[in-house]
């Protein structure tokens, strides 16, 4: 292509006519040297290194690059041979122009050649939502991969720039305002929504769109999937209760978290279950000298054990099988393991079963709570972690009293401990253990009826890593007797649930599958709360974590009320268990309970 270029440079400089004889013979003189350069360009530039199939706009970047290096290099050193007498100027300018076409078009005309014999007409008719850069790499996918079930018919886009026009040969028809009539004009089969960063308001109102053309619809993987590389757009997914739910992305200060937990002896309680697992795995990647997960399920600490130990194989880690009520054990775990952190997520929290588990539930979430605590002093350690629940508000029901006691009981040893202890409220978490949706999903799967207490009954709902980064949020900012409450947003009315995990399942609520109210169930409320009638809320630096100031009450007292509880359980006294937890209920005069 050099020879070419430079030689037509002559020719078309002297208007497609002969060459005069004097301007030839410089022009075969300098040829040797204009190659020579323009060879060491293009392998400084990597043009020997690209892959035709694939040329791209990085390629053609590198030709420019390699083609205005080489020119001016060449132009250099002819003039140091030949003060350029006998070379036109404008042959530079010409060879040039020439160089880049004779590179670049064969290039691009071979990928359009094989793109075109690639290109696939078949397969369901996709409506795909969102034409931006997820869309577009989307549709580039689809149209390539013979093995994929989709092909895509139009694009939607809410930007009016974009309508009317095409991307890899697609239209974007229209506005996601009009997802019926245009699923229905191009017969679409099935709607893809391409839109990873959309806020989840939009998310919401676009995939409840999808719903009511009554058509099959998938998504794209969570941006920072894609972005990490674990998965590309072509892995479509089905639409998750997430999705509908969602909330804004977490971003927390990192920089603040890490240097509260990195080189530090980190332990967790009920670090096998749902919350406790995933902060099992937020830990382990600030880099702490030790990782001691204590769970009572031998199961569940075998699962976690085995993924620490996968995904951290330098991490060390520390496995305790026992009871955090064990006072022995508790005491053997904490010098040995000197932890500087405590999160203590085990606990006790399925309402209903708790109301005719008094002392079950007193057992585990107050006593056990204050034989870890008081160890945790003993011991030195600097943070103490309560994790708490919404249910601690204004308690109607034995598990939100028993959290509640916990609560206070961490607020009031603050002030005669060195230990930071802070305490984290929250509502419930997505997907776990025990929690409404896999029980809905369940129900759905057996081909219902799905069970709803109340049709206006509403909770609050935060996914698990949400929940958990904002623990270690709160654990780095606090500086001890604090109950922060993690902002839940708006609440979610359970019913609207169970018909969105549903439609997401496929069937119809009402017809497939039937929705039963079976009444509030005793302990529950309508409503969940998120902070106590006399707490003041405060805002914190992070815009998700709010500051719930409230009045403490003496340690002296909460000893005597617990030891009482204590008392109680030893003797298995479940009527008496309930008369002592009822001074801490919302409810004015005493609350009668079913004994076990």
């Amino acid at each position: 292509m050099v020879p070419l270029a430079w030689l037509g440079a002559y020719w078309l400089r002297f208007n497609l006519e002969s060459i005069p004889k004097p301007y030839l013979d410089e022009a075969w003189t300098l040829l040797p040297v204009v190659w020579f350069v323009q060879v060491v360009a293009f392998w400084r530039f990597g043009l020997y290194r690209g892959i035709w199939r694939f040329a791209s706009l990085q390629d053609l970047s590198r030709i420019l690059k390699a083609v205005a290096t080489g020119v001016a290099a060449a132009a250099i050193v002819s003039f140091t041979l030949t003060r350029l007498e006998g070379v036109p100027r404008s042959v530079f300018v010409i060879y040039a122009c020439l160089l880049v076409l004779l590179l670049g078009g064969p290039r691009f005309l071979y990928r359009s050649l094989k793109d075109r014999n690639q290109l696939r007409d078949s397969g369901q008719r996709a409506l795909v939502v969102g034409a931006g850069r997820a869309g577009e790499q989307l549709v580039r996918e689809l149209l390539r991969d013979r093995a994929s079930a989709f092909y895509p018919v139009a694009f939607l886009d809410d930007d009016p720039a974009k309508i009317g026009k095409e991307i890899h040969g697609v239209v974007v028809a229209g506005r996601t305002g009009e997802l019926e009539r245009l699923a229905l004009k191009y017969g679409a089969d099935v709607i893809v929504v391409a839109l990873p960063e959309a806020a989840p308001s939009e998310r919401r109102r676009i995939i409840e769109a999808c719903e009511r053309t009554g058509l099959p619809f998938r998504t794209l993987p969570p941006l920072e999937d894609l972005v990490s590389g674990r998965v590309s757009v072509r892995h479509l997914r089905n639409v998750e209760i997430d999705d509908l739910l969602g909330r804004e992305p977490v971003e927390l200060d990192w920089t603040t978290i890490t240097a509260r937990h990195r080189g530090r002896s980190v332990l967790i309680t009920g670090g096998g279950g749902s919350i406790g697992s995933e902060l099992c795995r937020q830990i382990a990647r600030l880099e702490p000298s030790r990782l001691v997960v204590f769970e009572r399920s031998e199961l569940n600490l075998y699962n976690i054990e085995r993924e620490l130990r996968s995904r951290f194989p330098a991490l060390p880690l520390g496995v305790v099988l026992g009871d955090v009520g064990d006072g022995a054990l508790v005491e053997k775990t904490l010098q040995e393991y000197r932890p500087e952190v405590i999160f203590h997520a085990a606990a006790y929290k399925h309402v209903r079963l708790l109301e005719s588990q008094a002392r079950a539930a007193v057992r585990n979430n107050v006593l056990a709570t204050r034989t870890l605590a008081q160890a945790a002093v003993r011991a030195g350690c600097r943070t103490f972690v309560f994790i708490s629940t919404d249910k601690a508000v204004k308690p109607g029901n034995v598990m939100g009293a028993t959290k509640r006691v916990a609560e206070l009981y961490c607020q009031a040893l603050n002030q005669h401990a060195r230990t930071r202890f802070v305490t984290v409220r929250f509502g419930n978490v997505l997907g776990s253990a025990g929690s409404v949706v896999p029980l809905f999903q369940k129900q759905i799967a057996e081909g219902g009826p799905v069970t709803v207490t109340h049709p206006e009954v509403t909770r609050f709902f935060m996914t698990i890593p949400e929940a958990t980064q904002l623990i270690l949020q709160a654990s780095s900012v606090g500086e001890g007797g604090e109950i922060f409450v993690l902002s839940m947003g708006e609440p979610v009315n359970i019913r609207y649930l169970a018909e969105q995990l549903i439609i997401l399942s496929g069937k119809r609520p009402g017809e497939d599958i039937e929705i039963v109210y079976t009444g509030l169930r005793p302990g529950e409320k309508l409503h969940e709360e998120l902070f106590q009638g006399d707490e003041e809320l405060i805002g914190t630096a992070h815009p998700k974590l709010l500051l719930a100031r409230s009045r403490m009450r003496p340690l002296a007292l909460l000893e005597r009320d617990i030891d009482m509880m204590a008392e109680a359980c030893a003797r298995n006294d479940e009527q008496r268990v309930c008369q002592l937890l009822d001074r801490f209920y919302a409810a004015p005069g005493p609350v009668t309970r079913t004994a076990s």
